[in-house]
Parts: structure tokens; sequence; C-alpha cells
């Protein structure tokens, strides 16, 4: 009940008609920069051209392309407004009620954590690929050697630049993405004729999910919400780990595994779930320690102290207007993007209904403006170009670019957790058996490895039996 006193209390300050109209031009210009590529999140275009506004988005292309492919843009992409909504609804009550221990929590997570953790996020990507385990593998491998490029974190000097200046701060993530994903779709599509885009010149319709759609992606929207709730507790978590381990956990729980990558809509439904669930818990560590998880977070914390507003424990006390105007404040931010963005997608689509001929070098202008604005550097357009290429070949040979991006988050994180993890321990990386929660996540590990082979060894014996 004191929970719900406070809800009162800080929806009176969010729906104070200023408070209103800065919470709707905060939505309307987050859905505008959304459907740009490189600018922010956007499920409808994901789902559509099959390239992510954001890195976060990379998992919802995987399944959400195809169901645009087979006619089905409109259920995928109204489940993941749909989906969204209820994870952020949910973010924001385990905001209220979870906050304070939480935050706890997540304070436990030292590097030798941040090494198990990452481990479990490492071992689920050859889980990503739809196609051969070993190609999955090898782009991960490459995923990782990408991640190390640039400034070596722990001497400061250059590493695999291969003197190029354009490789001395790294390979974004951004770029990256966009590359691997946005240029190379570019080329297959320029290949195939302008036949490609036909995916879009149907009417999208139905975009409320149908009864089916609903039963086959409940227990993805719930598993989603509570995988991203927890997950973007933690630094560096956030968002693009939730997607990617919501929709490894879809694939292991499904009982048609195989559809995942044709189409399956609990691809769709788990990924944009976790995304969304992810953002919100973000605010957990921001508000109650003062610690900001992602780049969105920090800048939030930058503003609030500007404005003379120290984010930490003593926050809800002092200014408890802020702290529950903000939780309200999501309440309503989240109703306004699922009322406007469904009817808004029927616009976005129009624009991709040009023939391609026209359609692509807008969309590459787009992504090189997306990617060129994030830092403004040129180099990070070269990057996106050449990767793009590269992106081309690998896919033509059916290397699936999934399983790199995950790579290429998780290596620099890796590298820097196992040197901090060095230096606490002397050198002596054993202490991770010492630790409750590094043995759990290895433990989580291992039955992610083996449980396949032994569905597949229990499935052996079964169809052994019935032939005897």
């Amino acid at each position: 009940m004191e929970s719900l006193h406070h809800l009162i209390f800080g929806l009176g300050i969010a729906l104070i008609p200023q408070n209103i109209v800065y919470c709707f031009l905060g939505v309307l210009y987050g859905t505008l920069t959304g459907v740009l590529p490189g600018f922010g999140p956007s499920a409808a275009i994901a789902i559509l051209v099959n390239i992510p506004g954001e890195a976060a988005s990379v998992v919802t292309c995987l399944d959400g392309y195809q169901m645009a492919k087979q006619g089905r843009a409109g259920p995928a992409i109204g489940i993941a407004a749909f989906g969204s909504f209820i994870a952020g609804i949910i973010g924001v009550i385990g905001l209220m009620a979870l906050g304070p221990p939480l935050a706890d929590f997540a304070l436990k997570f030292g590097p030798l954590e941040f090494i198990c953790l990452i481990i479990l996020g490492l071992s689920m990507v050859s889980l990503l690929s739809t196609g051969s385990t070993i190609k999955a593998l090898i782009m991960a491998a490459f995923g990782l050697f990408l991640g190390t490029i640039g400034v070596d974190p722990e001497y400061g000097g250059f590493r695999f630049t291969f003197g190029l200046t354009v490789l001395s701060d790294g390979v974004g993530l951004i770029p990256a993405v966009m590359g691997l994903f946005g240029i190379s779709e570019i080329l297959l599509n320029v290949e195939a004729g302008e036949g490609a885009s036909s995916i879009v010149q149907a009417k999208i319709q139905n975009m409320l999910p149908s009864f089916k759609d609903w039963m086959e992606s409940k227990w993805a929207i719930l598993r989603g919400s509570l995988i991203g709730f927890f997950l973007g507790l933690l630094p560096g978590g956030g968002a693009m780990l939730a997607s990617f381990v919501s929709y490894t956990v879809e694939k292991k729980f499904s009982k048609h595994p195989e559809r995942f990558g044709h189409g399956a809509i609990e691809g769709v439904a788990g990924p944009e779930s976790a995304n969304n669930a992810a953002a919100q818990s973000a605010f957990i560590p921001l508000l109650t320690l003062g610690l900001p998880s992602n780049t969105v977070t920090a800048i939030l914390l930058g503003a609030l102290m500007i404005h003379g507003v120290i984010p930490g424990p003593v926050l809800i006390s002092q200014n408890p207007e802020i702290f529950w105007g903000v939780i309200a404040s999501m309440i309503l931010g989240n109703a306004m993007l699922l009322v406007l963005n469904l009817p808004l997608i029927p616009l976005w689509v129009k624009v991709l209904r040009i023939p391609y001929s026209y359609l692509f070098p807008l969309i590459l202008l787009f992504c090189v403006v997306g990617v060129y604005t994030i830092a403004n550097n040129p180099a990070d357009v070269i990057v996106m170009l050449v990767l793009g290429v590269i992106g081309y070949g690998l896919r033509k040979l059916r290397y699936e670019p999934a399983p790199l991006v995950l790579a290429l988050v998780l290596g620099p994180l890796f590298e820097r957790s196992v040197i901090q993890g060095l230096k606490i321990t002397y050198g002596n990386l054993w202490m991770l058996f010492t630790r409750p929660i590094c043995l759990g996540l290895l433990f989580i590990t291992v039955l992610f490895l083996f449980i396949p082979y032994l569905m597949k060894f229990k499935q052996k014996a079964v169809d052994s039996g019935f032939k005897e």
C-alpha cells in the first residue's frame, strides 16, 4: 500500500500538463529518431528491412525479418509493441518494489562474477545460429578478435591496428552492427534486384496479434521481461545482452527450436520485451546508488547533477518528487509509445514502398549519417562500409553475423574483467570456484552446453526403444 501511495504521488507530478507535454515530446522525438538506422531503437524498421536501428535490435531481425518475408509483418510488429509495453510495466513495478535490494545484489558482482557471466554469454553463441555450429564459433572468434583492435587496456599501446589511424579507437559496436546487417543487407538486395523490396509492398495489416500469437508469445514476453529486468541492473549488461540471452532462452524452451531464425514469433516477443525491461531496470542502480549502468543512464546522471540533484541512497528521502515522478512518467511514456507507434507504422512503411533502386541510397544515407553522428568520427563510417562488404561475403557463404556481434560486445568486457580478476586474486583465478555467484553461473553454463546433447541422447534412446 505504501508503494501505491507513492505511485499516486508520482502520478500527480507526471500528470501536470507541462510534464505531459514534455513526456509526449520525448516519446515523439524518440520515435522519429528511432526509425532512422543508427540513431536509436526501431523494431518496425528492423523487422521490415533487416537493418537494426541499434545493437539491441539485432536479435529482432533474426525472426522478425523472416516473418515479414512470410507476409506476417503485422503480427511481428504488433507483438513487439505489446511485448515492449508489458515489459515496461513489469520493469516499472519491479523498480518500485525491488529497487534497493536488487541494487545491493548488483553490487556483489565484481570482476570474478563478470568473468563467469561473460563465459555464460559466450557459451550461447552456438545457440544463436540456425546453421552450422562450427560456423557460429568461427564468427564468434572473429568477433573476439575485432574486440581486441585498438588500445590495449592494460599497457595503453596500439594493437592489431596495422598502422591504420581509423582503427586506433577500435571497432565500434554500432558501426559494426550497421555494416554487418545494414550495408550487407543493402548489397544482397541490390544483387537480388528490385524484387527484394517486395516484402513491404503488401499492406501491413493485422497488427493486433491473434489468439494463437498471444499463446505462443505469452511466456516469451514474461521470461524476456524478467531476464531484461535483472540483466539491466548490471553495468555493461543492459539491453544488448538481455535481448541475446532472451533469444537463447526461448530457443531452449521451445518445443520446435528449428523454427527460430525462420519466423518464430517468440524470437521477436522475447528479445523485444527483454530490451525494454532492461531499459527500465537500469534506473535502479542510477537512482538508488548513483551508478550508471550504460551510456544513457550516464548522460542522465550528468543531467541530474547539473540541476543539483545527486542520485544515491538519499534521493528517495530528499527528492521523492523526482524518484516517484520518474517512475510515473515511465508508465505514462510506455502508454504513449503503444498508442503512438502502432498508428504511425503504416506511415513509415509507405516510405519503404519506394522502388528499391531509389530506396537503397536513402537507407545507405541514413546508415552513414546515423553512424557518423554517434561520435562525429568519419573513421566509423569507413569501418561500417568495410565490415558491410565483409558481412556481405560472409552471408553469401552462410556465416551468420549475430554470434560475431555478441562476441564483439562481450570480448572487451571479458578482457577487462580477466585483467581486474588477475590483479585482485594475484594471478589465482581458481578463486572463481570459491564464490557462490560464480559457481552458480558456471553451473548454468554447463547446463546450457550439455543439455542439448543429453536431450539428443535421450531422444535416440527413446527412438531405439520404439524400434525394438
